[in-house]
């Protein structure tokens, strides 16, 4: 029986190999007769290599169909929440997109660095600004609904410049050019005082050449450098309109500015005015009104703002003000030359404000604040260029002098004894600005002291004052270590990775010290402040100050910038851990090498601070 078994197996597997075989070349032959397959696009992507001009789409199949990550609300907007999100390293908050001053990588440290090396004020973020920007209306609603009249004079605006940010500079000048009615505007005079840094001018030219809008602007180079002085009285010799306009060449004209200053001139040519200058934070650019004060000085001829001796009634009147600060007024360009320019004997800058300040009062005319003229101005913390001369003379000093000399008479006796040793510098030739001070017909000081300045005390002289307006007084003028502020919180500064507490290496009330990381102790130097205006003060004396990359205490000045700090919380289960961020600086506060200072937000972990709460 076995060997007939395995026989009919055999059979039985051969005849089904048989069969596989047939069928496997029955559909061989088939799909040859056939032809190959062929598939079906799910898109029709030919269209797209037609035409390398038209506008290349992915289709869609007409489904409309988006990545999830894209999909739209029933508005047709994509979704917030769907939205990739970015945060400041190593802390779980989203990056503020209004944060101008954030330094993102070294590449912006460096333009931030060279910019307060150079200019004195943050050129990152005038980088990141551009060329114009919308400010806030800062006028007085007295001012909103005032109307000029026709025919009002034209203008020439000087802008003196020596070594400024390319992007500063141009937005002064787009400024002035989009917020000045085009028909007053004559010219505008670009005064390059032989700068240092070729690259800037070369681009500053070539937006000159290539930009329409810039048409309007006059491009001079003086054969040698002249200094701001002899600059100014340069470029107005060059002017062709009815005014002349002095600008600094880092400001932002504000709206109608202009109208109000040519009006003023056009009821008198002897009528000298200045804008109100508003002020634009160094640091970040931030724009602010100013309140209205006038400009004063002392014995020292010093300049300074002070406040109005009478109460305003009506913010659209001019003021009058003994003197001005010199980088922003406007003058009849003809009464300008008679009055006798700048005194071209005055080396660089210093003193040029209140020589013409003086001469315009002395010599018949009047010197105004106009209201509603404003013109923001970046308030440089230094001057990024010496004023001292080939010679090594402090031009400040000098010119001082000079103008005392020609000008306060009988009362220059007041100015020695300000300023110890002045008397034995050299004010040049004196001969032609006295030969003009008596072809002017020019009052004296003591004129000028009766009428136009009765408030500058005479040393020696003081009115007795009252008891209670002595008080007034001194609770006005605080001294620094002793105002009274706002506190909102105290605590130390703890560095979680050494669990060690900032302190300020010189101890408590050391200006100029720098801090460092010490064993935590309830001690009055680990004791930090933070006031209404988000400042850190060590030991409610000095403030912590972030103006360089290494972190000091300085005199606390109240108007935020460097001083100014916020904190922003770390990542979820970190117990409490926060990053320290100076908005003036866009850097951290970190730890590199043992040295606490600022650093790059997106370097490794910056939060990694405790604000310890003090009792």
């Amino acid at each position: 029986m076995m060997p007939r078994t395995v026989t009919m197996i055999k059979r039985i597997l051969l005849l089904l190999t048989l069969c596989l075989l047939i069928w496997t070349v029955f559909t061989a032959f088939i799909k040859s007769e056939a032809g190959p397959k062929k598939y079906k696009a799910k898109h029709n992507y030919s269209n797209i290599y037609k035409n390398k001009q038209a506008k290349v789409e992915t289709p869609n199949d007409g489904k409309n169909k988006k990545a999830f990550m894209f999909r739209e609300d029933e508005e047709g907007n994509v979704r917030e929440d769907l939205k990739p999100k970015l945060v400041y390293r190593g802390t779980d908050q989203e990056i503020d997109p209004n944060d101008i001053g954030l330094v993102k990588n070294p590449e912006d440290k460096r333009i931030m660095d060279e910019g307060y090396k150079n200019f004195a004020y943050n050129s990152l973020v005038s980088k990141r600004i551009g060329f114009h920007r919308e400010i806030n209306d800062t006028r007085h609603q007295h001012c909103l609904d005032k109307t000029f009249p026709e025919n009002l004079p034209t203008a020439s605006v000087i802008i003196c410049f020596y070594n400024e940010d390319f992007y500063t500079l141009l937005r002064s000048v787009f400024s002035v050019i989009r917020r000045s009615p085009p028909d007053l505007i004559k010219e505008i005079i670009l005064v390059n005082d032989n700068s240092d840094d070729k690259d800037i001018i070369e681009k500053v030219e070539n937006e000159l050449e290539t930009n329409l809008e810039l048409s309007i602007v006059r491009f001079f180079t003086p054969e040698e450098r002249l200094g701001l002085i002899r600059s100014r009285i340069f470029g107005a010799r060059k002017a062709l309109g009815d005014v002349l306009v002095f600008l600094d060449s880092h400001i932002e004209a504000n709206v109608e500015w202009l109208q109000p200053l040519l009006t003023r001139i056009k009821e008198s040519r002897t009528n000298v005015v200045t804008p109100v200058i508003d002020v634009i934070n160094p640091d970040n650019f931030g724009y602010k009104p100013s309140p209205l004060v006038r400009g004063g000085f002392n014995w020292g001829m010093n300049f300074k703002w002070e406040g109005l001796t009478k109460r305003v009634e009506r913010f659209d009147e001019p003021i009058p003000s003994p003197a001005m600060a010199g980088g922003l007024f406007a003058m009849d360009r003809n009464y300008f030359t008679e009055l006798g320019e700048y005194d071209p004997g005055l080396d660089i800058w210093g003193g040029e404000n209140l020589e013409i300040s003086f001469r315009i009062w002395m010599c018949g005319g009047r010197l105004d604040i106009l209201p509603c003229s404003r013109v923001g101005h970046v308030f440089r913390k230094r001057r990024p260029y010496t004023s001292t001369d080939a010679r090594g003379v402090d031009t400040q000093d000098r010119n001082a002098l000079r103008v005392a000399r020609v000008w306060l008479g009988d009362h220059i006796k007041h100015f020695y004894s300000a300023i110890t040793g002045v008397e034995t510098l050299s004010p040049g030739d004196l001969t032609e600005r006295f030969e003009l001070k008596e072809k002017l017909k020019c009052k004296d000081f003591s004129w000028y002291l009766n009428y136009v300045y009765p408030e500058l005390e005479i040393p020696g002289m003081e009115e007795r004052k009252g008891a209670k307006e002595k008080v007034e007084k001194l609770n006005k003028y605080e001294r620094w270590d002793q105002r009274s502020r706002n506190y909102t919180r105290s605590f130390q500064i703890k560095y979680a990775p050494s669990s060690l507490c900032l302190e300020p290496i010189d101890g408590v009330g050391s200006k100029g010290s720098f801090v460092k990381l010490s064993s935590c102790l309830r001690s009055k130097k680990q004791s930090w402040y933070q006031t209404d205006r988000s400042e850190w003060v060590n030991a409610r004396l000095l403030c912590l100050d972030s103006s360089k990359d290494s972190v000091r205490l300085m005199k606390c000045h109240e108007a935020g910038g460097g001083q100014e700090w916020v904190t922003r919380p770390g990542h979820r289960g970190q117990g409490g851990l926060e990053a320290v961020y100076s908005p003036a600086s866009g850097q951290c506060l970190v730890v590199r090498a043992g040295e606490v200072r600022m650093g790059l937000c997106g370097e490794g972990d910056t939060a990694v601070w405790r604000l310890v709460t003090l009792d």
